[in-house]
């Protein structure tokens, strides 16, 4: 007979699951790290909303959609602490509670792996038709597509996880499982929808702002000595493209390397690959993600750092600051 403090829910002797094995540094530690991406990724996250939404010149078409990631990356945070209460492999609230976090889990992660797609089709724009680009992607246009990705997502998790509304939980064989029904199909759908057509999308769009982005660079080279100072601030123009398409490919970078390790253990069976503690650094990494987002601007963006200053320095607060030079 298994000891109570085995067991998720000691009060049901026959019915309860039972946790599983992790010694003490193993739930000290990837407690800690959980706790610090989750602290990290909201704080981060929800400095980048407030710069975006309230400063003026941060309305524009790239930094919308960044806006939008940003909200994922938010929500990410706080789906996190989950992640917490499964370190002992149990559930402990209702089977209503297991369908409505896989729906969010499933939701948020379509809508980055959307916004990651939209963040492609922007640069690619942006370097490969940078005459027609102001004209091709308005901040309205950008507005729709990044209200279509969400929608997109939220009717996509509907049809994914249709079969566990009706009776959620029923999958369960014991007390303290989280377990929703997906049906094979509907396994390969998701494999193909929101990992293989994205990533190859955004790499082959990638692939073509770099190379194209180079000939431009090559081409100012050649004619750098016969420009005139008109040109000049042509080519300027370029070199900003060109910067934002390398901090943003810095971006999607850190994305792939986040969520390929995940993806694929899902794919190949997480069971037959890693041990508990291998399993847990995958699932870290896989959040580690949308805190590192907000890392990679600060690092890159001054607009991000000047901001940051006015927001904890209450400077914010004053009215007229959302017309402030951040730039």
């Amino acid at each position: 007979m298994m000891e109570e403090d085995e067991l998720c829910f000691p009060q049901y002797t026959n019915l309860s699951c039972r946790k599983l094995y992790r010694s003490q540094f193993e739930k000290v530690l990837v407690s800690f790290i959980l706790c610090f991406i989750s602290v990290i990724t909201v704080s981060l996250n929800l400095l980048v909303i407030i710069s975006i939404s309230h400063f003026r010149q941060l309305h524009t078409s790239t930094n919308l959609v960044l806006l939008s990631l940003a909200v994922s990356d938010f929500s990410v945070g706080f789906l996190i602490l989950f992640q917490l209460m499964l370190i002992d492999g149990c559930w402990y609230l209702n089977d209503s509670m297991c369908v409505l976090y896989y729906i969010l889990d499933v939701v948020v992660t379509s809508a980055s792996v959307g916004n990651m797609v939209l963040i492609s089709i922007d640069r690619y724009v942006a370097i490969c038709d940078p005459l027609h680009y102001s004209l091709k992607v308005t901040p309205k246009r950008v507005c729709v597509c990044i209200s279509l990705c969400w929608i997109c997502s939220l009717s996509y998790v509907f049809i994914v996880l249709r079969m566990n509304f009706k009776q959620p939980g029923r999958l369960n064989s014991c007390f303290g499982e989280c377990v929703i029904n997906v049906g094979f199909t509907e396994q390969v759908t998701d494999l193909f929808v929101t990992f293989i057509i994205p990533i190859t999308v955004i790499i082959v769009l990638y692939v073509r702002v770099f190379l194209v982005a180079a000939a431009q660079a090559q081409a100012m080279r050649s004619h750098i000595a016969a420009i005139t100072h008109q040109h000049s601030r042509k080519i300027t123009v370029k070199e900003s493209e060109m910067k934002a398409a390398k901090i943003l490919g810095v971006v999607v970078v850190a994305f792939l390397t986040c969520l390929c390790p995940y993806f694929w253990v899902t794919l190949v069976g997480q069971e037959t690959l890693l041990n508990a503690l291998t399993s847990a650094f995958v699932i870290c990494l896989f959040y580690f993600n949308s805190c590192l987002n907000p890392l990679i601007y600060a690092f890159f963006y001054p607009w991000f750092r000047n901001s940051i200053k006015y927001i904890i320095s209450l400077q914010i607060l004053k009215p007229g600051s959302c017309d402030a030079n951040i730039l």
